[in-house]
Parts: structure tokens; C-alpha cells; sequence
């Protein structure tokens, strides 16, 4: 192994020469190859200048292949490759992030909001634990510490409040 070689200095003009007639043989051809693979042309230039960036450090050891444009085609190929696959484990990384847009409550569901907002905090519990939430009378007192006569009285005072509420909004709808 050479000096040059170990440090990585830049080559030779000599081996400079070559490989800038070896580039401009082959820039394009491959860029070309990497824009039918990515359908990006920026994309596919970026990772074609990468490929001759590497090949430009090792092109003593290249430039001795039988076809150095296979390496270059290898080495860009394979930035290809993995710039996908990035890119898809970015993509569904995203689509697990986005927020799912569901539509609003309808007016239904908002009129009976607005009606339970009224109601004390026990009946509206008792109302919403009874009803919605398919809890007996038994479940409900055991739930919030109470007789089970307290939460039927709550049932009945809430289910009566709210029969006025909307008896009372029904004229305005």
C-alpha cells in the first residue's frame, strides 16, 4: 500500500485525469439507470455524485477492475436501495403519527352534553353510569358509596330534569 493510499490523500494529476474522464463517461448513464429506479432526478444525481465521491477515494484500487463502472453502478445502487428503504420506514413512521380526523358529535349528542351539563354531578353520574354505561342500580351505588334508594332517587330526579330540558328546548328546535 502506498503513502497516498494509508492517509487518503487526493490521487495523482496522472489518476486524477483518468478518473475525470472515467466521470464523465459514466455520470450520466448511471444517473439515468437511478432516475428510472427512484423517479426522482435530483435524487437520482445526489446518489450518482456519492457513488463517484466513494469511488474517487478508492480509485486506485478501482481503477484496476476489469469494469470500474460496475463498482460505481454497485455502490450507487445500493445508496438507492437504502434511500428507500429509509424513506419507506419514514413514511410509515408518519402514518402511524397522524391524527385520525373523526367527524363532531351530531346534534343529538350535543343537545343531550348540553342537557347533562345541567343536571348535579350525581344524577349526571348516576344518568350516564345507568344508561350509557349499562350499570344496575346495585353497580352504581356500590361505584359511588351509596344506598341504592339515594342513586334510584338520583335516577328519577335526573331522568325528570331532563325531560323539562328538552320539553323546554323542544318549541325552540
Amino acid at each position: 500500500m502506498t503513502v497516498r493510499q494509508q492517509t487518503g490523500a487526493p490521487p495523482d494529476a496522472a489518476s486524477a485525469g483518468e478518473f475525470t474522464d472515467f466521470y464523465q463517461a459514466h455520470f450520466h448513464r448511471i444517473a439515468v439507470q437511478l432516475y428510472a429506479y427512484l423517479g426522482d432526478h435530483a435524487e437520482a444525481q445526489d446518489l450518482t455524485q456519492e457513488a463517484f465521491c466513494r469511488t474517487l477515494e478508492r480509485w486506485d484500487r478501482v481503477s484496476g477492475y476489469d469494469d470500474p463502472s460496475a463498482w460505481v453502478r454497485r455502490v450507487a445502487w445500493n445508496l438507492a436501495t437504502s434511500r428507500l428503504r429509509r424513506m419507506r420506514t419514514a413514511v410509515r413512521h408518519l402514518a402511524r403519527q397522524r391524527e385520525e380526523h373523526v367527524p363532531g358529535p351530531g346534534p343529538d349528542r350535543v343537545a343531550l352534553t348540553r342537557a347533562l351539563a345541567t343536571l348535579p354531578a350525581a344524577q349526571r353520574q348516576a344518568i350516564v353510569l345507568h344508561h350509557l354505561g349499562q350499570l344496575s342500580v346495585r353497580e352504581i351505588a356500590e361505584q359511588a358509596g351509596a344506598a341504592e334508594g339515594t342513586v334510584r332517587s338520583w335516577l328519577s330526579r335526573g331522568r325528570a330534569a331532563l325531560a323539562t330540558y328538552f320539553s323546554e328546548e323542544a318549541p325552540d328546535a
